[in-house]
């Protein structure tokens, strides 16, 4: 057994970016889950930072919010959830009144109730600075994890004001990307470098005989997989277009939701191409099964500003299973050692070809051997190391 400090017997208030019962995980259901196991956490969903729109999701989204945020903190997976009532219109100086006056009077009717006493504030939005006052936290934690202000459905301006006074308040700045962590050294004095990490013990199950996803199954070698939300704000759809129209007799199965956070999204041109298969979503735990199935894994994102700043946390999971990796040249992924990178489909179908030309079963143990440093259990541990610096003896 490896010794690893933890963060234990602490309250926390945790302030996310999302929903806790979203589709997709990401760092704050990952981290937030494991810290509840030896803390006590509340964590408070998504302000709504994005501009809502009148889609369909958007609406049943409200709709739920409304209703889950008369009902207080409920239970779930260990821990505490509040869906605050706030104005998602930041940019609204009035509506950044009100939500300065309500979000603080519902966390600490909640912290109450839980008898929470100067909890710990870890958040990964700036507009928690208006809990500040009304907590009185014994530490306060900012975890940049994406560029969020330069999503086009945000109010940047009023995102990267909020994020300025909070992270020069904060006693920990946790930056998962190098852009990040170079903006947040500008306005902080403590900050650590954290990029996404991975269950690897979970997805290197991946490595062994079992169930294979039948879609996935179904569909004819080689076959190359992409996991995670198929969305235009991050996802090159000519780039996926074009590197199926290279490899006809390949397959690209596409495994996630359609539109989260991207409502309006249209993926015609990707259902278009008949080797390009959208499987929908499946479960975290489903993935490895997935990934047990396929030949190589494929990050094709945009370049772009906001994912100038994404460390994706796809990279572990595909290597912690063992696959290679292909990828736009994310600046985050310089220097990763098991990813290849490639601006166009091209350079990226023979990268492919390398890969799975080289390929074997030796190659792909020692990717996972090498992924199995990268967990959320050894994060959690650096972190915890990091609180211990700050708080003092």
């Amino acid at each position: 057994m490896v010794d690893r400090r933890r963060l234990e017997g602490r309250d926390i208030v945790c302030v996310g970016f999302a929903d806790w019962d979203t589709e997709l995980q990401t760092n704050q259901h990952h981290l937030m889950r494991r810290l509840a196991a030896d803390n006590r956490v509340l964590f408070v969903e998504s302000l709504g930072l994005r501009r809502p729109q009148l889609a369909a999701r958007d609406v049943r989204r409200m709709a739920r919010r409304m209703r889950a945020g008369l009902r207080g903190p409920r239970r779930a997976d260990g821990l505490q959830v509040l869906s605050p009532l706030v104005l998602p219109l930041h940019a609204n100086r009035l509506a950044r009144a009100l939500n300065a006056r309500l979000l603080p009077l519902l966390v600490r009717r909640a912290t109450r109730k839980l008898d929470f006493r100067r909890p710990i504030l870890w958040s990964y939005v700036p507009q928690a600075e208006v809990l500040l006052d009304a907590l009185d936290p014994s530490l306060v934690v900012y975890h940049c994890v994406d560029d969020i202000s330069a999503h086009p459905s945000i109010d940047a301006d009023s995102f990267l004001a909020a994020e300025r006074r909070f992270a020069a308040r904060a006693d920990l700045v946790l930056a998962s990307a190098p852009t990040l962590e170079r903006r947040m050294k500008e306005l902080a004095s403590n900050v650590l470098y954290a990029p996404n990490v991975a269950d690897t013990e979970l997805f290197a199950g991946a490595l062994s005989d079992g169930p294979v996803d039948p879609s996935i199954a179904a569909l004819p070698h080689p076959l190359i997989v992409f996991c995670g939300a198929i969305v235009s704000t991050k996802l090159d759809f000519e780039l996926i277009a074009s590197l199926a129209g290279a490899r006809r007799d390949w397959s690209f199965a596409l495994v996630g939701p359609v539109g989260p956070g991207d409502p309006r999204v249209d993926p015609s041109m990707l259902s278009a191409e008949r080797n390009v298969h959208l499987l929908g979503m499946r479960s975290y735990e489903q993935l490895p099964e997935v990934l047990r199935g396929a030949d190589a894994g494929l990050i094709p994102y945009a370049i772009n500003e906001l994912t100038s700043s994404v460390f994706p946390m796809k990279v572990y999971e595909y290597l912690a299973a063992g696959l290679p990796v292909v990828s736009t040249p994310l600046p985050a992924l310089e220097g990763v050692e098991g990813v290849s990178t490639a601006e166009d489909a091209e350079n990226m179908a023979r990268l492919l070809d390398e890969e799975l030309a080289s390929d074997s079963p030796s190659r792909r143990a020692e990717r996972s051997r090498l992924a199995s440093s990268h967990s959320w259990d050894e994060r959690l541990s650096e972190i915890a190391e990091a609180v211990e610096r700050v708080e003092g003896p």
